[in-house]
């Protein structure tokens, strides 16, 4: 969602104490709350036990304007959010000026910390200028690019997250070179303990490429309904809370994601990954004892609350590994050409936030807000707040709760910089929904909101967890080439042995091991 502490010292001095005690404390248990092996599918620990690449980032990057989005040297997009092993996928680039070119194949992963494996190299193309399309109704951009290649997926590719990255092939040593990327998923229909569902849905929305056309740039304000945005498109450089050049064809995933993907890779849990047009149907969620939804997962088809809400009366349990989620409604569409799940539309937001808050939005952002979908704290336990963007300490409420066995945390104790740059709050009247952990989060930097993380019991004896922070998953790992987010005078400091150790903790829960 876009939008233009307290104490004595000597508490302040306590804290620190507790904490660099915890610390201390918690880095071996943590790594020691992975599951056995046994306890799992080898294909993840196997996986990673091939040799990743040292050269897999972007090295050379060029904006086509200061301060804009588009890198239009090179740069392309792909025919779907997410392929099947086995199936095909369509990949489409642009070269401007013409110029050759090569597309390098990566699986994006731990590998021994080196973050990714090159799968294969495509090419060389023959790169020319493709037309950016004007803008139509609803300003939604829709490229009908000419093809460049496909790409057959092989059966033994592992499910995850791949990157595409381009890279121009000089016809002279003395010229240099530009590189972008593509990004999709490879799925699986397989049983697996987890399920990584991508926040593809909320990388589009916030896309502005070629310009300045995202959800977000309507002129009737931020938050204004009946806009529509395409896959059919490059992603553009991120362009919301920091400057982060790696994103530059890759979505949000480098920015927010991946860290939790590297972390459990690094530690063999059985992942398989897939997009958020994957979860229309509660079958896909169900053939796993585990659904992660992970950073900004703001924008979702009904549906998707629909299937997660039927996936956790089955018996799967959740984790909201994220902030300002399930918000925007966002319904799927076919592309111009009929090719299922390619545009989403800003219909409207679930129907969580109260009639104050509503007027707020009303004011803030909108005077067409308008709520259409059912309340979402109902599947999450706690929601999006107003005001909202901000940063804050991820403070402990209930230190006996199983989630912070190991942790070495007492009740007050606080991880610093956990918690933004949206978070959830106003914790859902679910019978048996608890609160593991509140405070403030200063919203623009001075103004207090409140969060709640929270945990309440599935029907099944599963459980859906909340961390009511888009920066979760930077406790977890900070890959190559990551950079910590900035936003609203907060950060997250990185790694952290606590909540590395209470998502082993939710995680051994949720699989059995």
């Amino acid at each position: 969602m876009s939008t233009p502490e307290s104490g004595g010292v000597g508490r302040r001095e306590f804290l620190k104490v507790s904490a660099a005690t915890a610390l201390a404390g918690a880095l071996p248990a943590a790594e020691a709350a992975a599951p056995s092996r046994a306890s799992r599918s080898s294909l993840i620990a196997d996986e990673n036990k091939r040799p990743g690449s040292t050269d897999w980032q972007l090295t050379r990057v060029r904006l086509s304007r200061a301060q804009g989005v588009r890198a239009a040297d090179i740069e392309g997009y792909c025919s779907k959010q997410s392929v099947l092993v086995g199936e095909s996928i369509d990949l489409f680039v642009s070269t401007t000026p013409a110029a050759r070119f090569k597309i390098e194949i990566f699986r994006t992963g731990y590998y021994g910390g080196r973050g990714a494996r090159l799968m294969t190299t495509l090419g060389p193309f023959n790169g020319t200028p493709q037309a950016v399309p004007a803008p139509g109704p609803k300003r939604l951009v829709e490229c009908k690019w000419t093809r460049t290649t496909t790409l057959a997926i092989p059966k033994d590719w592992p499910s995850g997250v791949y990157l595409g990255r381009l890279t121009t092939l000089p016809d002279a040593a003395d010229k240099p070179y530009w590189q972008n990327y593509v990004i999709f998923i490879v799925r699986d229909t397989r049983k697996a303990d987890i399920l990584l569902q991508c926040s593809d849905n909320t990388w589009q929305a916030y896309n502005k490429w070629p310009d300045n056309l995202s959800l977000y740039t309507d002129p009737r304000g931020a938050q204004a309904p009946d806009v529509a945005v395409s896959f059919d498109r490059p992603y553009g450089k991120y362009a919301q809370i920091y400057e982060n050049p790696q994103s530059i064809g890759s979505g949000e995933w480098l920015c927010f994601e991946f860290p939790l993907a590297y972390w459990l890779e690094e530690h063999g849990y059985d992942v398989t990954y897939c997009s958020n047009s994957d979860c229309l149907d509660s079958a896909q969620i169900t053939r796993a004892k585990t659904f992660l939804s992970v950073a900004h997962d703001e924008y979702w088809d009904v549906r998707q609350y629909d299937a997660v809400k039927a996936s956790i009366a089955a018996g799967v349990n959740v984790l909201w590994l994220c902030g300002n989620a399930v918000f925007g409604v966002s319904p799927f569409s076919n592309s111009s050409d009929g090719r299922p799940l390619r545009i989403i539309d800003r219909a409207g937001h679930f129907a969580g936030l109260s009639d104050a808050e509503v007027e707020q939005a009303r004011r803030v952002f909108s005077k067409e807000y308008r709520r259409i979908g059912p309340d979402e704290s109902l599947i999450m336990g706690a929601r999006t707040v107003i005001p909202f963007n901000g940063g804050g300490d991820w403070t402990c409420t209930k230190p006996d709760h199983w989630i912070f066995e190991g942790t070495g945390m007492k009740k007050g104790d606080s991880i610093a910089g956990l918690v933004g740059w949206e978070h959830h709050g106003s914790p859902a009247a679910i019978p048996g929904n608890e609160i593991v952990a509140e405070g403030l989060v200063w919203a623009g930097g001075v103004t207090p909101s409140r969060y709640t993380a929270t945990i309440f019991p599935g029907p099944k004896g599963n459980f859906v967890f909340n961390a009511a922070t888009i920066f979760w998953a930077q406790g977890l790992a900070t890959p190559p080439g990551h950079i910590l987010p900035w936003s609203h005078w907060s950060r997250p400091q990185g790694p952290d042995p606590r909540v590395q150790r209470i998502t082993h903790n939710l995680l051994r829960r949720a699989i059995g091991a």
